[in-house]
């Protein structure tokens, strides 16, 4: 009886730790795509900081045409991405390959693979403004 009781405590216990205390750090799935941050910190240079994130893509899901207010630096961690840049022919990623999108520029990302696709994004971009702008 004491057993079980502890055990619940437990449980208790770390469904509060996961639900409050990772301030920001739990996004809901939607339409197949999702979002987790990870970290978030002021850089040194003045009104800049860095924002990472791990993203979830199901299979065929594209996240729209978008933008962010700075770079974007890209880690493909599972499946394979397709990333479209304004202008630029697509590019494939697969696990263990970086991509780079620079300061503005209008991309969009595919999952174009048969299995989940995630990836590690880094933001290096001006603090106090929203992380992406959809562009419709």
């Amino acid at each position: 009886m004491k057993r079980g009781k502890i055990i619940h405590a437990v449980l208790v216990i770390s469904f509060i730790i996961v639900v409050f205390a990772i301030p920001g750090s739990i996004k809901a799935q939607q339409g197949g795509f999702g979002r987790t941050e990870l970290q978030r910190h002021d850089l040194s240079a003045a009104g800049i900081e860095m924002v990472q994130v791990r993203v979830n893509i199901e299979p065929g899901v594209e996240y729209p045409r978008h933008t962010h207010p700075g770079e974007e630096i890209i880690y493909v961690l599972e499946g394979e991405l397709e990333y479209q840049i304004e202008g630029r022919a697509p590019v494939i990623l697969k696990a263990g390959e970086p991509f780079f999108i620079p300061y503005g520029k209008i991309h969009s990302v595919k999952n174009i693979g048969s299995v989940k696709g995630v990836e590690l994004a880094t933001y290096i971009v001006e603090k106090g403004k929203p992380l992406v702008f959809v562009i419709k």
